[in-house]
């Protein structure tokens, strides 16, 4: 589905499911000013086309114990043959991993890491990070406080 397909109606559709994944077909038609059929086919082309990737729920990370967020900038040895990878790989397999960027600058990669404490997270670091060979640097931000977590992303 291009950009330029998205009319305001589709934006509204998907604007409130972003709000609330479980609004109805019907309560998303009484919002939008269309009956269901159209609103359900929007919403199938949105899925189609990659545009809604999948249908998520939310949990508070603290009210599941995980008190301690991590930010990490992660250097590669650039000489490692395969190191990039391996790297991605145990991104992709860690639980505690629950983002990662590739970027630009001083680091190769910036991990967001949820653990219950910071023994636990230093148990990560020592069982999964530092004992990858293709890892030269790891540089720890401790979140202090969420000042804005926002999963929905502006579509107008």
């Amino acid at each position: 589905m291009a950009k330029e397909i998205f009319d305001r109606t589709t934006r509204q559709i998907l604007e409130a499911l972003q709000v609330d994944g479980r609004q109805s077909i019907q309560q998303l038609a009484e919002l939008v000013g269309l009956s269901a059929t159209p609103v359900w086919r929007r919403i199938k082309e949105l899925e189609a086309s990659g545009v809604i990737r999948r249908h998520v729920a939310l949990a508070d990370r603290e009210k599941l114990g995980l008190n301690v967020c991590v930010m990490a900038n992660v250097s590669l040895v650039r000489h490692s043959e395969g190191a990039v990878e391996q790297f991605e790989r145990l991104v992709l397999a860690s639980r505690e991993i629950i983002e990662c960027q590739a970027i630009t600058g001083e680091a190769d990669y910036v991990i967001k890491v949820v653990v219950a404490d910071m023994k636990a997270y230093d148990q990560f670091l020592q069982s999964q990070i530092f004992k990858m060979p293709g890892v030269a640097s790891v540089r720890s931000n401790v979140v202090l406080r969420e000042v804005k977590y926002e999963t929905a992303l502006p579509v107008d």
